[in-house]
C-alpha cells in the first residue's frame, strides 16, 4: 500500500502538473462574450451596488463572481493578466480541496485515490469551463466548496470526532457552501451530494441493530448520517431553502419558451458526446464557429470505448467492491438529473444541440464521478480472501490502474491541447488590445459610441456591447459625447481609423454663402428624404462669422447644442428623431453661419476595409 508521505508528493505533483497546464490556456485565451457583459456592467455601475450585484445574468444570480469581475475591472479594466490569475488561484484551491477530499474519503486505499484524483485534474469535462473567466467564476468556487463540504461532512459522520473539531468543521462547511451561493445558484446542489457521499462512506460501519427481535432503525446508516451531523444539515437545508427562495425572486431562468423533448435531447446530447467521450481522455477534436465557443466533436470509436470502458469499470468495481451497485446508481442520477435543468432553461427551438458539446456544464459532473471512484476506492472488497492471499492480484490490478491513468491523462492532454488551440482562435484578444491603446489616443477628446464588432459580441447584449460601457473603467479614454469635430471610429481590428457618416439622407447648402452667412435664425434644411424615429449621425460644413453656439434637431427629437468656431470647419452630431427636415437655430445672439452639404447617417469608416 503506498503511504500518504508518497501520496501527498505524487499528489502535489499532479496538480501543479495540472496548473500549469492550465496556465498555458489562460495564456493563450482572452475575454469572450459574458466576460466582455460583466466587465461592461462593471463600468457603468457602481460595483458595490444592487443593481450590479444583484442582477440576473443570463437567469443566474451570482453576486460573488459580480464582485470578482467588479473589482478586477476597477484594478485592471479590460486587462486580461488579473482575471487569468484569478482562474488559476481559484483552481488551485479547487484541486487541493479535492485531493483533501479524497484522502478523508479514502485513507486506506490512496493508490486508488491518486487515481480519481487524476481524473479530476485532467478529464477535459472541468476545461471548457475554466477558461471562460464568467463560467470559471461560477464553477471553480463550486467545485471547492463542494470538495471541503463533502470532506467535512464524512469526517463528522464516520469520525465522530471532538466537540472542538466538530465545531471547526461544521464551521468550513457551512462557509464553504454559502460562498459558493454566492457565484453559482448551482451551488445548491452541494447539499444533497455531500449528503449521500456521508451516507455511503459510512455505510458499512453503522447497521440496523436487532433488539427483541426487531430492528433498531436508529442505528441504520440513514439516520446515522443524519443523526451524527444534524446540526450540518439542518444549517445547509436552511441556507439552501433561503437561497433558493432568493433565487427565484431575483433570477429570470424560467423566462421564455422551453422544450420539454429539446431539452431531452440535450441531456442525451451532452451524455453521449461529451461525459461518455470524456471517460477515455476525448474528445481530441474541437472546433468553433465564431463568435461561438469550441465545441466538441468526438469520433464514433471513442463515444463506444468510452461505453465499454464504463460498463467495464461498473462490471469490475460491482464485482471486487461491497456498495459499488449503489454508489454507480448515485453517481450516473447525478450525471444526468444536473443536466436537466441546465438545459431546460437553454432549451428552445432555436438552441442547436451542438451548445452541449461545449461541456461548460460538466465539471461538477466530474467532481461527483470522482467523489464516487474515491468512495469505491474504499469500500470494502466482496472477497473473504486474506491480504496474502489477495496481494498477487492486487499488484497486477494496480500495475493495469496505472497503465490506464496513463492513457487516460495522455488522452485527455492531447483533447486539451486541441481545445486550446480552437480556444485561441478567437479576435477578441487583438480587438481589445488594439481598443485600449486607441481610447488611450483619443485620452480627453470626444468620440461617439459604438458597437463591438459582431464577432466580439453580437447586438443581442446591448447596451452592453458598446465601447463607452466595456472601456468605461479605463484611465486613459476619450469623452463620450454627441458633438464632435473631429471623427474617429473603431475599425473592426480595434484600430482608430477617420470617420464618415453613411449618406443615409443628404441635404443641400443653406442660402447664402460663407462671405454672406445666411442663417441668422431658425431654418428648416429639407432632407433628401424622410427618416424613421432613430438615432442618427449629422455631418455638414459650416462658415460662422463668430465663436458661438448653434441648435441642430430633428422632429420629434431633443434638440442638441452645437459649439461652432470662427471661419470654415466642420460639425459632426448625433441626435435622435424623425421627419423630413433638419431644423438649425443660431443660440449665440448676432451669430450667423452658412452650412455646405451635409449627410444624416450612421458613423462609419472613411476608408472601407481591405
Amino acid at each position: 500500500m503506498i503511504t500518504a508521505k508518497r501520496a501527498g508528493a505524487i499528489a502535489l505533483a499532479l496538480i501543479a502538473a495540472q496548473l500549469v497546464v492550465r496556465a498555458v490556456l489562460v495564456i493563450w485565451g482572452n475575454f469572450y462574450w459574458d466576460d466582455l457583459i460583466l466587465i461592461s456592467r462593471a463600468s457603468s455601475n457602481p460595483i458595490l451596488s444592487w443593481d450590479f450585484l444583484g442582477h440576473s445574468h443570463d437567469g443566474h444570480f451570482m453576486p460573488g463572481a459580480f464582485l470578482v469581475a467588479g473589482l478586477s475591472t476597477v484594478i485592471a479594466p479590460v486587462q486580461w493578466w488579473l482575471p487569468a490569475l484569478t482562474l488559476v488561484v481559484l483552481q488551485a484551491v479547487a484541486s487541493f480541496a479535492v485531493w483533501r477530499m479524497i484522502r478523508v474519503i479514502a485513507p486506506k486505499a490512496l493508490g486508488w485515490g491518486l487515481a480519481a484524483l487524476a481524473f479530476y485534474l485532467f478529464v477535459p469535462m472541468t476545461v471548457s469551463a475554466f477558461v471562460w473567466w464568467s463560467a470559471g467564476l461560477n464553477t471553480l468556487p463550486m467545485q471547492a466548496a463542494m470538495a471541503i463540504v463533502v470532506a467535512n461532512a464524512v469526517l463528522l459522520v464516520r469520525d465522530r470526532p471532538d466537540a472542538t473539531r466538530s465545531r471547526r468543521l461544521l464551521i468550513g462547511a457551512v462557509v464553504a457552501f454559502a460562498v459558493a451561493l454566492l457565484f453559482f445558484e448551482k451551488s445548491l446542489f452541494i447539499v444533497p451530494v455531500a449528503f449521500v457521499a456521508a451516507l455511503l462512506a459510512v455505510r458499512g460501519s453503522t447497521r440496523p441493530q436487532w433488539t427483541g427481535g426487531e430492528v433498531d432503525y436508529r442505528n441504520t446508516p440513514l439516520t446515522q448520517t443524519f443523526v451524527r451531523a444534524r446540526t450540518l444539515w439542518l444549517t445547509l437545508g436552511g441556507l439552501f431553502v433561503a437561497w433558493t427562495v432568493l433565487f427565484l425572486a431575483t433570477s429570470d431562468a424560467t423566462a421564455g419558451e422551453h422544450s420539454i423533448s429539446q431539452t431531452l435531447h440535450l441531456v442525451w446530447r451532452s451524455i453521449n458526446n461529451a461525459i461518455i467521450p470524456s471517460l477515455v481522455g476525448g474528445p481530441w477534436t474541437w472546433e468553433r464557429w465564431t463568435p461561438s465557443p469550441p465545441m466538441g466533436f468526438p469520433s464514433v470509436w471513442m463515444i463506444v470505448l468510452g461505453w465499454l470502458v464504463l460498463v467495464a469499470l461498473i462490471v469490475a468495481t460491482v464485482k471486487f467492491k461491497r456498495g459499488a451497485p449503489t454508489i454507480w446508481v448515485f453517481a450516473l442520477l447525478y450525471a444526468v438529473g444536473a443536466q436537466l435543468p441546465v438545459m431546460w432553461n437553454r432549451s428552445s427551438e432555436n438552441t442547436a444541440l451542438e451548445l452541449a458539446q461545449t461541456m461548460r456544464y460538466l465539471p461538477d459532473t466530474a467532481l461527483v464521478l470522482t467523489i464516487a471512484f474515491a468512495l469505491i476506492a474504499a469500500a470494502p472488497r466482496n472477497v473473504g480472501a486474506h491480504s496474502a492471499e489477495v496481494a498477487e492480484p492486487d499488484r497486477r490490478l494496480a500495475g493495469i490502474g496505472v497503465g490506464c491513468v496513463a492513457v487516460l491523462v495522455l488522452s485527455a492532454m492531447v483533447a486539451t491541447m486541441s481545445f486550446g488551440q480552437s480556444w485561441r482562435d478567437d479576435p477578441t484578444g487583438a480587438y481589445l488590445d488594439n481598443a485600449r491603446a486607441s481610447m488611450a489616443e483619443m485620452d480627453g477628446k470626444t468620440m461617439f459610441d459604438q458597437p463591438l464588432p459582431l464577432e466580439v459580441l453580437l447586438p443581442v447584449a446591448y447596451p452592453n456591447n458598446m465601447i463607452s460601457n466595456v472601456f468605461g473603467r479605463l484611465r486613459e479614454r476619450p469623452d463620450f459625447g454627441n458633438v464632435t469635430d473631429d471623427l474617429k471610429v473603431l475599425n473592426p481590428q480595434g484600430q482608430l481609423v477617420a470617420g464618415m457618416v453613411s449618406p443615409v439622407r443628404t441635404f443641400k447648402p443653406s442660402r447664402g454663402s460663407c462671405a454672406r452667412p445666411g442663417i441668422d435664425g431658425p431654418v428648416k434644411l429639407p432632407l433628401s428624404g424622410p427618416l424613421m424615429d432613430w438615432q442618427f449621425t449629422v455631418s455638414f460644413s459650416y462658415c460662422a462669422d463668430r465663436d458661438g453656439a448653434i441648435e441642430v434637431r430633428l422632429e420629434g427629437g431633443d434638440p442638441v447644442e452645437v459649439p461652432v468656431r470662427a471661419g470654415l470647419h466642420a460639425a459632426y452630431l448625433q441626435l435622435d428623431g424623425h421627419g423630413t427636415e433638419l431644423r438649425i437655430r443660431p443660440v449665440t445672439p448676432g451669430l450667423k453661419l452658412h452650412t455646405g452639404d451635409g449627410r444624416v447617417g450612421q458613423p462609419v469608416m472613411a476608408e472601407p476595409v481591405p
